[in-house]
């Protein structure tokens, strides 16, 4: 340990360094549940490329493993320290070094919070569209890591779309620079996409290039309440097959309509089974809109609602925001999975994530990004009641089974890292975990980066 702060000291501020066991014990862990974390023996805040790129070589030369961290907003134990390592926070460096809307880029520092820079650039006339959950605390280093989502993929796509170029600093300390800041560009093998969603398991990202896009017209919202979830997943696939592009669609199950009505009154019917809200942003959203409530009272909506302007369509989504805080009350804690199946397979999954609540006896809300069939199943827990938690944690792995089953994927945008480990072989294959495996030992043949995490 005095090794290592004195090798870390020789290119680091005293004031870079955290060593005090009750602060370092604030960084051992993200939000996920069921996720195992360590001691960390150190944490650094660096504030430059350079520094970042000591703490590297200063943890090879000591075979000391690295954490790298954004804001620990993920869901899946990817930033959890690890015994004796060193967590490397990247929230100090969160320099917005360039806007520029002829190329429409950004050029940013990784602890740059989501919510930042999509302010900076509106400014602009301009969009940075992955809007996470989280993103008034989420860092753009954290999305990049994890790949993350959000409510408006359905229309724009997840970051990986937006990340053009990055400068990573490697396990050994070597500084390489991927991708571009062009429009196009197709030079050897894409390492952007590479790093994107890699969780820090194969380097740490220090500056990203960003996509930009025009500042779209401001969304209007339709809320439409129906008497079953299937109805609502119906009126979903005839919003896809009929061509629409809407900016947002979202769904909440009976459980969490019920759960944000006890947290916040919104006035919701309790007879409501299933809310779809969906948004368009286009030069004439209430058109777009009023086509989609026709689809949704064919699919057997039980009401409608279109918002007049910006002020009803906050009010509208503002119970969508509301979701996975008002499941947390339920029962004190909850697993949000995070499944994402195809569309047309939307109503089977909420089916079955139904038979598994009432299987485990548990309360199982669903909110999901309907218009991409990513799901979050959140299951509700009482995590001092050892058998409710065995209970939780068979009830969340069933449902990633269930996933799996309907063609999805194991995680649409919280990522793999702790909480999921075990399932990835069994979507990948073992050709895929193979060449995984050969992937990680190029970038990372000491296994310093992230350890634990992922593999």
């Amino acid at each position: 340990m005095d090794d290592l702060l004195e090798q870390l000291g020789t290119g680091l501020p005293a004031e870079a360094l955290i060593t005090d066991p009750d602060v370092t014990a604030s960084y051992a862990n993200d939000m996920a549940s069921f996720c195992e974390a360590g001691t960390p023996a150190v944490v650094v805040l660096p504030r430059s490329v350079e520094q970042v790129q000591h703490v590297m070589r200063t943890a090879t030369a000591l075979r000391v493993p690295v954490v790298p961290q954004g804001a620990r907003t993920g869901l899946s134990g990817a930033a959890n320290a690890s015994d004796g390592c060193i967590v490397l926070s990247l929230t100090k460096m969160d320099r917005i070094l360039e806007i520029n809307p002829v190329d429409r880029i950004a050029v940013v520092e990784p602890g740059v919070i989501n919510a930042t820079l999509s302010r900076a650039v509106g400014e602009r006339g301009l969009c940075y569209p992955p809007d996470p959950s989280s993103w008034e605390m989420c860092t753009i280093g954290g999305n990049i890591g994890t790949a993350s989502g959000g409510l408006c993929c359905v229309k724009y796509g997840v970051t990986a779309e937006y990340v053009l170029g990055l400068d990573v600093v490697l396990a050994d300390g070597r500084l390489l620079t991927t991708g571009r800041r062009t429009a196009k560009g197709v030079a050897g093998y894409d390492l952007t996409r590479l790093f994107v969603g890699s969780e820090g398991t194969l380097g740490i990202v220090v500056k990203a290039v960003l996509a930009l896009r025009p500042l779209p017209p401001q969304q209007l919202v339709l809320a439409a309440e129906f008497g079953s979830a299937a109805a609502a997943c119906d009126a979903v696939c005839r919003v896809m097959e009929r061509g629409h592009t809407p900016s947002l669609l979202e769904l909440m199950d009976r459980t969490t309509v019920r759960a944000v009505n006890a947290m916040a009154n919104m006035g919701l019917p309790d007879t409501t089974e299933a809310l779809l809200l969906a948004a368009f942003d286009t030069p004439d959203p209430a058109a777009d809109l009023a086509a989609v409530g026709l689809l949704c009272e064919a699919a057997g909506a039980t009401g409608v609602v279109l918002a007049d302007d910006a002020a009803e369509s906050d009010l509208l989504l503002h119970a969508r925001r509301l979701s996975l805080t008002a499941l947390e009350a339920v029962k004190g804690t909850t697993m949000v999975d995070d499944v994402c199946v195809p569309r047309s397979r939307l109503g089977d999954m909420l089916e079955g994530v139904e038979r598994v609540g009432e299987k485990y006896g548990l309360t199982i809300g669903v909110c999901a990004h309907a218009g991409d069939g990513n799901t979050h199943p959140t299951v509700c827990f009482d995590a001092t009641d050892p058998d409710e938690s065995r209970r939780a944690r068979e009830s969340f792995d069933e449902i990633m089974a269930l996933g799996l089953e309907l063609g999805g994927t194991i995680t649409g945008e919280h990522g793999v890292g702790v909480l999921k480990r075990d399932w990835l072989s069994r979507e990948l294959g073992p050709v895929g975990m193979e060449l995984q495996r050969n992937i990680k030992q190029t970038f990372d043949p000491l296994g310093l980066l992230n350890p634990g995490k992922v593999f």
